[in-house]
């Protein structure tokens, strides 16, 4: 007998290539139920054998997304909370280190009674037994498998879900193949081979697409249409056109456009609840792609060494939140990417600064770029740029008015510097007792903490809502570092002009420097927080939202005092 369970899957599979496009994919699927007033989650499984993202490059693998409750995640956790507007748990990150850790744990600890364990049953089932964890109590849930139809390691996940679906019954489900068509430049012609390859391959674990969405640079035509239909044995309105578009943010709208919704809802036997509105999100895509005025905005980091393919994956969620912020003001927001190391090679270099409205200092670790950056921070408080300071940035903030304005020249971090004599960033004592017993995780601050507010300040300005009635004295922000402020040295810094204008106060009463501020200049705030992670579009963090108005108020004043003057374009340097 099936086992009742309320909750609905659509799978979103891959073919072809990565990097298509799922994750958006998936994204605007979740968006588009959610706008039918379906409760929708979404779950990611990525098929490597890494624990979770956490000690991936990023320039290998894009940006680590970090979740309320502390995990470490693949990006495209991200992207589904920028789309949703929701905060997503950590386990809906499903990785095949997880399943086969949890299996190999339990079978150590003898739980499974001296029986063979084996990929069937125990590994499928610890598959099933997340998906089902992580979908209980909504109506839809959204399983994005990463990478390919045909990759040897999605295997036991598509014969997991296979399984689930025999459990559940065929009216639980809904396939979805995203797949890519080519056009080689030498014939100049739209090709269907991949795809078909693609259908073949997911039918060799069983599973046959329901709808088949087409990425492709330009749109689907009726040849190529006719011809997927004729493989995939599929009707032409079960074809789905995704090609591509100005702003990710677009996607639903054209989903929306093809009744993707209305199909997938018929075919899990579910009615919409209420009619979507899209007013609100068109408005806000229109300002993204069709803005007033555009400033530009300067990120100085180090994830930049295999070039423009993989800079924007790591940093992708401040793209985003300056996105986010840039479509309330209908302001475009155009990004130029700097490598720190070239202002500690060339410092004349940092005159190029005066030709953007904006400089962001994101996060990273370790000493590469750091006398660069430092330099960067320097320069546009001097010359009262704009600036945000995200985690790292806020402590290289804090380094460079130690060292230039209260005079201590050789203050650094001691993750940097163990030696240096005005440890301004250190781990701090707690944490050493832990290091000191090998307990690396626990002095990592991961996920959300609360920041009280200090009134009167910028950032509590900031954080102040006209549809709140009460006023917000905290708030919470996400968090991925171990080292901080050193408390020591926070009455020097005070004493001198520096302003820290939210605290987190820990169980032993310590107190811990959440953001800074300098009054008297046009923007500049740093947060050892990573507030681009609570960015959505129709809801942009507010330090985000703050930066990118001051950025226009520059960018206006520039040209009130200089009418006519040509800024530099938005180009590396």
């Amino acid at each position: 007998m099936k086992q009742k369970i309320k909750t609905r899957f659509v799978l979103v599979a891959g073919g072809v290539i990565s990097g298509v496009g799922k994750g958006v994919i998936s994204g605007s699927i979740g968006k588009i139920l959610k706008e039918h007033g379906l409760k929708t989650t979404l779950i990611k499984i990525d098929p490597y054998i890494n624990y979770d993202a956490g000690t991936l490059r990023p320039t290998e693998h894009g940006e680590v997304w970090v979740t309320e409750d502390g995990g470490e995640i693949d990006q495209d956790l991200g992207t589904y909370e920028r789309f949703m507007n929701m905060s997503i748990p950590k386990k809906n990150n499903i990785t095949t280190g997880q399943i086969y850790k949890s299996v190999i744990d339990r079978e150590r600890a003898g739980e499974y009674l001296g029986k063979t364990v084996q990929f069937v049953p125990h590994i499928t089932d610890e598959i099933i037994n997340r998906i089902k964890q992580a979908a209980e109590g909504y109506d839809i849930a959204v399983i994005e498998i990463g990478g390919t139809a045909g990759d040897y390691e999605n295997v036991p996940f598509l014969f997991a879900i296979k399984a689930l679906e025999r459990e559940l019954g065929a009216d639980h489900f809904a396939y979805v193949l995203v797949t890519y068509l080519p056009v080689p430049a030498h014939i100049d012609e739209m090709k269907t081979k991949p795809t078909q390859q693609a259908i073949r391959l997911l039918g060799e674990q069983g599973i046959l697409p329901d709808y088949i969405v087409c990425r492709s640079q330009f749109p689907l035509d009726d040849i190529r249409r006719k011809k997927i239909e004729a493989f995939a044995h599929l009707s032409s309105d079960r074809i789905i056109a995704a090609p591509d578009i100005a702003s990710i943010y677009h996607m639903p709208l054209g989903l929306e456009q093809q009744d993707f919704g209305k199909k997938l809802l018929k075919q899990l036997h579910l009615t919409s609840k209420h009619t979507p509105d899209w007013n609100a999100w068109q408005e806000r895509v229109h300002h993204i792609e069709h803005p007033e005025k555009k400033i530009s905005v300067a990120i100085i980091g180090k994830y930049l060494a295999n070039g423009s393919f993989s800079m924007t994956d790591s940093y992708i969620s401040i793209c985003h939140a300056l996105i986010h912020a840039g479509a309330e003001l209908n302001a475009g927001v155009d990004i130029t990417w700097i490598d720190a190391e070239r202002f500690e090679t060339n410092p004349e270099k940092l005159d190029d600064l005066q030709s953007f409205d904006g400089v962001i200092i994101p996060g990273g670790f370790g000493n590469t770029g750091v006398e660069g950056k430092i330099k960067a921070i320097e320069y546009v408080r001097t010359h009262d740029i704009p600036f945000v300071g995200l985690c790292y940035g806020l402590q290289l903030a804090t380094i460079e008015f130690a060292r230039n304005v209260c005079g201590l020249k050789d203050a650094h971090t001691t993750e940097v510097d163990p030696k240096t004599p005005y440890p301004i960033i250190d781990v701090l004592p707690l944490q050493k007792e832990l290091l000191q017993t090998n307990q690396y995780g626990g002095t990592m601050r991961l996920g959300a903490y609360e920041a009280t507010l200090k009134a009167g300040t910028l950032v509590h300005q900031l954080y102040q809502k006209a549809e709140q009635k009460a006023e917000v004295k905290v708030v919470y922000e996400r968090h991925r570092h171990r080292y901080e402020v050193n408390p020591t040295f926070v009455p020097v810094l005070e004493k001198k002009g520096l302003l820290f204008s939210g605290r987190h106060v820990r169980a032993d009463d310590t107190n811990l420097m959440e953001f800074l501020e300098l009054t008297g200049h046009p923007f500049f705030v740093a947060t050892q927080a990573h507030p681009e992670f609570k960015s959505r579009l129709g809801n942009p963090n507010p330090v985000f939202a703050g930066f990118v108005a001051a950025c226009c108020q520059a960018k206006e004043k520039q040209s009130f005092v200089q009418p006519g003057a040509a800024k530099q374009s938005s180009v590396a340097l």
